[in-house]
């Protein structure tokens, strides 16, 4: 899966600039960190968000836009330039690309030329960062089948343990936006929620997304849902989409807490995911939702492939049906089984304390650490075949 390029555009063009702004929206691996209207500002965007790409278009005024690449290159050599253009002149891209520009693209930017050049800078630009260090990012939905089978407590758990690499760094979202409880499970008193992202969602950026994160001392970074409930409050799933790609800007790791409702906003998340947990125990109600969603994710393109199937209270009692009748019931593997140990976990959420802080030897919190180990097991092997091909997107968010 591929890391979310931040960009950045200066174009005082009014119409060119917004059909611009329109094609960057529409690419999920570019988010638009800026945009400007004068060049004579931009550099302090620039130095401002450090954009990976900076788009900067010639027409309005050639000779501030070509001393503007010129300035880029030279404050902010990590930054790639682009340069666009209505005239297909000679000597302005022999200027442009002399002054520091990469790329030199037409206007109106076509979308697969728009998409070659950013492959193109990408090669060419190798060996100026070292990312051999960067894990691509991953993306985990974690679903419940039935009220109370203790899916929150399995992303919350799942995702303090993934922190406790320092290589990761790990985001949550709660997405139950009418009774999630994530932060109580971690004990946080959130300053901003999900629903001051949405509200503005217009100007959206790493800043302003990074500032209503709640940082948890397991090193976890929450989005928490709503204070309170609001049924005004709607989060579309292509506002929900634009988070996302933002956050996997950020983050090695973005773990979703989804409700039960698996409405538009829920079927987004998991689209977007590499993994959808679908967590569930042993008794006949929450099987047979498991076989009805297995058969709902069926009917879209892509989504089954990516189910895995986790057992939660995993011994419960002997009332539960047999492991056996329970693989016949759902027709397929199970990924993981959580042992039960209610004790251990009712102390933990009474405590808002996750268990790999609470109880770092229980053989529950052993079960999270193996589950964590499972869901990132390629990892050492992509960062290996990256250091033999280095980046040039370096990413904020790390040593948060």
């Amino acid at each position: 899966m591929k890391r979310v390029i931040r960009l950045a555009v200066v174009d005082p063009n009014d119409n060119s600039r917004a059909q611009l702004k329109n094609l960057l929206l529409g690419v999920d691996t570019v988010w638009l960190e800026a945009e400007c209207s004068r060049y004579e500002y931009f550099m302090d965007v620039g130095l401002q968000t450090q954009p990976d790409i900076a788009l900067v278009t010639l027409d309005s005024n050639p000779a501030s836009a070509l001393e503007l690449i010129s300035k880029l290159r030279q404050q902010i050599p990590a930054c790639a330039v682009l340069a666009v253009s209505s005239s297909q002149e000679g000597s302005l891209i022999l200027q442009a690309m002399r002054n520091g520009a990469q790329e030199f693209l037409s206007i109106p930017l076509n979308l697969e030329d728009f998409l070659a050049a950013l492959e193109r800078v990408r090669h060419s630009t190798i060996g100026q960062g070292d990312d051999s260090d960067v894990i691509q990012s991953q993306v985990i939905t974690v679903a419940g089948v039935n009220g109370g089978v203790g899916s929150t407590s399995v992303a919350v758990n799942l995702a303090c343990v993934l922190a406790q690499n320092p290589r990761h760094t790990v985001g949550l979202i709660d997405l139950d936006l009418a009774l999630g409880d994530a932060d109580v499970w971690l004990d946080i008193i959130p300053d901003y929620t999900i629903q001051d992202v949405a509200e503005n969602i217009s100007r959206i950026d790493y800043s302003l997304l990074k500032r209503s994160l709640t940082k948890h001392d397991s090193g976890l970074f929450l989005l928490p849902r709503p204070v309170h409930i609001d049924n005004s409050f709607h989060l579309g799933a292509e506002e929900l989409r634009r988070v996302i790609a933002l956050l996997k800007a950020t983050f090695t790791h973005l773990i979703i807490d989804v409700s039960k409702a698996y409405n538009n906003m829920e079927m987004a998340a998991i689209a977007v995911s590499d993994s959808t947990l679908m967590v569930t125990q042993m008794d006949l109600p929450c099987l047979r939702n498991v076989v009805r969603l297995i058969q709902y994710f069926e009917t879209f393109d892509s989504l089954s492939e990516k189910l895995k199937v986790v057992l939660n209270r995993f011994g419960l009692s002997d009332q539960q049906i047999s492991y056996n009748k329970a693989m016949d019931t759902i027709g397929r593997e199970v990924f993981w089984k959580i042992p039960n140990d209610y004790a251990t976990m009712v102390e933990s959420r009474n405590n808002g304390v996750p268990l790999i802080m609470q109880a770092p030897k229980a053989k529950l919190t052993r079960s999270y650490i193996d589950l964590a180990a499972l869901l990132t097991e390629g990892e050492e092997s992509s960062v290996k075949e990256q250091s033999g091909k280095k980046t040039m997107f370096r990413f904020l968010g790390r040593g948060k």
